[in-house]
């Protein structure tokens, strides 16, 4: 089962170009470095007050293994309870089929307009553009979402959609939409996207949706939410449509109380989401409210990729929550866009190859990565995306899509680092070649490896007298030292213990 959903959005650009773009922005610098902070800082409070969290994390990961490592069990599960409800279950392998049945229920319904709750899967999909090729209006009910789809823009991080933008630059474009000039405040703001919305809840055909999380035991599909337009979206249309990744089972209800723990505190640092919704079917005649018809398509879309593969399976795990974003460095001074899929940061930067199975036109994005490891302490269900990068490089490499430069360059240096004899040759020729470009202890050139580097950084320049060079003459100090220091060292240790002994059964002193 591949893949086709996520293709790139930037024109043929690479990676590097992209970042380019967004640290010669200094607003976007500034606004991402900001949010991310206040989500990062958020999220290590949260974890403080709950006392134990690294025994939750340890719990939450033990989930998702085991529910992936017994994936077609949990899904026939589901299926059968939720089909039991009166729910209408479909499997789409490709994005194009889960594209093809949605618009059909559209197409079967008439349907003229859709409200959406924020979905990364219907982005993934790009459902809206289909969608409108068939004249049925799209409108996402989520505020960050309807800023960037008045934007015509994608979603720059997985929790916050519009993390990039502030309160001028959507005041513009909602006074564009309205027709009228309004002020940057958001309760203006909010209070006019909440008039514009309310009417297209009432008007809407069918309501659409993602799932945060699918409830094996009872067939239930569970959302997480802060504004209740999930709510809204879920029961007033006559007929709804969730879209779920295959991977966002868990077992039962009480696994949900772990996964609620840990997704709003790494996201946002909540305690709990202001809204959380377990649906489990449409209405029943003593409901009132709900839709008359519900449709969940599962979607593939090539995380069966992942399935049995010892270096991706964990992929599969994640839940969404963004905080591997939050954490990075790389994320926190380029941005969303320019890892140019559907996911960013960490996780995009893993998950957008994974999927594709296209290691030769992704394989930028697995180099923009310090490997620094902060993805991973952040992460609630402790995935290893720093060694899966490396993985990603690796495969990329053997597939023979590595850089012939590159290659060059580290066959160099195994020869240079093989043998003491011709490493100690190349420093000193580099001390000797540095003379044309050193100043002040500084290479500030910008020529070949060096001009990424020195680009935003300095390269200090070779010591005199390297650390190998002073070896011998500090091995012989410190042993001197320690010599010379034994005697005095050996005298205060028997004294104190003496005083302690002596203080055991009397007046001790307590050092």
């Amino acid at each position: 089962m591949s893949g086709t959903g996520g293709h790139d959005h930037s024109g043929g650009a690479t990676v590097k170009e992209r970042a380019d773009l967004a640290l010669n922005n200094d607003f976007l610098r500034k606004a991402v470095k900001f949010t991310t902070e206040r989500l990062k800082n958020g999220k290590l409070k949260a974890m403080e007050e709950h006392g134990n969290w690294e025994e939750w994390r340890e719990r939450g990961k033990q989930i998702r293994l085991h529910t992936i490592a017994h994936l077609d069990y949990y899904l026939n599960q589901f299926t059968e309870n939720a089909r039991a409800n009166g729910v209408h279950v479909h499997f789409a392998d490709t994005a194009e089929e889960a594209v093809h049945i949605s618009l059909s229920i559209a197409e079967r319904k008439q349907a003229k307009s859709v409200v959406k709750s924020k979905s990364m899967v219907t982005e993934e999909l790009h459902l809206n553009h289909a969608l409108e090729s068939i004249d049925v209006e799209a409108v996402e009910t989520d505020l960050g979402e309807y800023i960037i789809q008045l934007a015509g823009e994608t979603p720059s991080h997985i929790i916050i959609p519009a993390i990039h933008k502030n309160r001028y630059q959507i005041a513009d474009l909602l006074s564009e939409d309205a027709g009228e000039k309004l002020e940057p405040d958001t309760s203006i703001l909010a209070g006019y996207v909440r008039r514009k919305l309310r009417q297209k809840f009432l008007e809407a055909d069918i309501g659409m949706t993602g799932c945060n999380f699918a409830i094996a035991e009872t067939g239930s599909m569970v959302l997480f939410e802060n504004e209740g337009n999930a709510r809204m979206v879920t029961t007033v249309p006559r007929t709804q449509i969730t879209l779920m990744g295959m991977e966002r089972i868990i077992p039962s209800w009480s696994d949900l109380e772990v996964m609620a723990t840990l997704l709003p505190r790494s996201a946002t640092g909540q305690k709990l989401t202001v809204y959380m919704s377990g649906i489990t079917g449409p209405r029943r005649s003593e409901d009132a409210d709900g839709p008359d018809e519900m449709h969940i398509i599962i979607v593939d879309n090539g995380r069966s990729l992942q399935l049995g593969d010892p270096e991706f399976q964990e992929l599969l795990n994640c839940i969404r929550c963004g905080a591997c974003l939050n954490a990075c460095p790389v994320y926190r001074h380029i941005g969303g866009h320019a890892y140019g899929g559907t996911y960013s940061g960490p996780i995009g930067a893993v998950l957008t190859p994974s999927l594709q199975k296209n290691v030769a036109e992704w394989d930028d994005i697995a180099n923009a990565s310090s490997l620094c490891g902060a993805c991973y302490e952040a992460c609630p269900v402790k995935i290893p995306l720093h060694e899966m990068l490396i993985y990603l490089r690796r495969r990329k490499i053997e597939a023979g899509h590595g850089d012939k430069i590159e290659a060059a360059g580290m066959k160099g240096f195994a020869t240079v680092m093989s043998k003491s004899g011709r490493f100690n040759a190349v420093l000193k020729l580099g001390k000797f070649g540095q003379k044309l470009v050193a100043r002040r202890g500084e290479i500030r050139i910008k020529v070949g490896p060096l001009k990424g580097w020195n680009s935003y950084r300095v390269t200090p320049s070779l010591p005199k007298k390297s650390f190998r060079d002073q070896w011998g003459t500090l091995e012989a100090e410190i042993r001197g030292g320690l010599q010379e220091m034994a005697p005095d060292v050996k005298s205060r240790m028997e004294r104190i213990v003496k005083e302690r002994a002596n203080g055991a059964g009397g007046h001790g002193h307590g050092h």
